[in-house]
């Protein structure tokens, strides 16, 4: 038998890459009683007879795994926002790095489009993107237009597996064009009646980028804290966790009790607002969850 990771699943077939070589499988009938469903990314243990005839024996244990997208094992998570077209939005950026921090996967943002801005939109955007650089993230300013930032992405592949999200219409396809122009990803315009990006990628696949593997995956604009905790998501916000030693209570939850680091930091402007604002927005999302349910 012979080992190797999937890189695409599609119409029940999953197309595993073992040692340069492509093989299509089938899942094993006894994954169905186990409840396991193979994904992207999986590394699993399989047997072929030929690149077109193989089955999926064992899927090896995850390290973590994201819903939506389904792909698992991930190292990095590129989340690429538009300046412009559609608007950035931090609250969306936020939400998705409470999931990508919540399973424990490297954050890159990238923000595109930057070619876009006016004078006036430039000092909004910008100021986003000081406002997260200071939280530690890195961010990259790009513009496939002028082919620019496009090269500092290319680094931060190596020997990981990446995937790009984002929601639909901020240009991942067209990134991943602009890094390896061979892939001829269909990219489609922001519809300006919907005021949204026209899905273009419909499934996970895993694509071979310098060393490492990036996934470009179906762009979706609507994420839920499902599996994520009251006391899970002050952890969730690395300029939080900073502070959190500070606070007067253990397991503070930086809202209502007193002598609180974070609050303190937010009196003194060292946390953007709008960061707490998301924050506090998401906690009572989370409780309100818990009460539905």
């Amino acid at each position: 038998m012979a080992e190797g990771k999937i890189i695409k699943a599609l119409s029940g077939f999953y197309y595993v890459l073992s040692e340069g070589k492509l093989f299509q499988c089938r899942g094993r009938g006894v994954f169905r009683a186990q409840k396991i469903t193979p994904l992207v990314g999986d590394d699993v243990v399989f047997e072929a007879t030929s690149p077109m005839e193989g089955y999926i024996m064992k899927v090896h244990e995850r390290k973590n795994e994201l819903v939506r997208p389904p792909i698992a094992n991930v190292d990095q998570a590129v989340l690429v926002f538009s300046a412009v077209e559609p608007d950035f939005s931090a609250v969306l950026l936020d939400r998705f790095l409470v999931l990508i921090e919540s399973k424990n996967i490297r954050p890159l943002i990238v923000v595109n489009k930057m070619d876009l801005l006016t004078d006036k939109t430039k000092q909004v955007v910008e100021a986003y993107i000081h406002d997260y650089r200071r939280i530690g993230y890195d961010v990259i300013e790009t513009s496939t237009v002028e082919n620019s930032g496009v090269e500092q992405l290319i680094p931060y592949f190596s020997n990981k597996t990446s995937v790009f999200a984002g929601q639909s219409g901020v240009g991942k396809s067209s990134l991943l064009n602009a890094i390896r122009p061979d892939l001829q990803l269909k990219t489609n315009d922001i519809s300006h009646h919907l005021g949204r990006g026209k899905h273009t990628t419909r499934h996970v696949e895993l694509i071979e980028i310098g060393e490492g593997l990036v996934a470009d995956t179906p762009g979706f604009s609507a994420l839920e804290f499902n599996d994520i905790e009251e006391n899970q998501l002050p952890t969730c916000f690395p300029e939080f966790v900073e502070r959190s030693d500070e606070c007067k209570f253990r397991g503070c939850t930086h809202i209502a009790e007193p002598k609180c680091a974070v609050k303190k930091a937010l009196e003194a402007g060292e946390i953007p607002s709008y960061r707490y604002d998301h924050y506090v927005r998401f906690m009572e999302e989370i409780k309100e969850r818990k009460t539905r349910y």
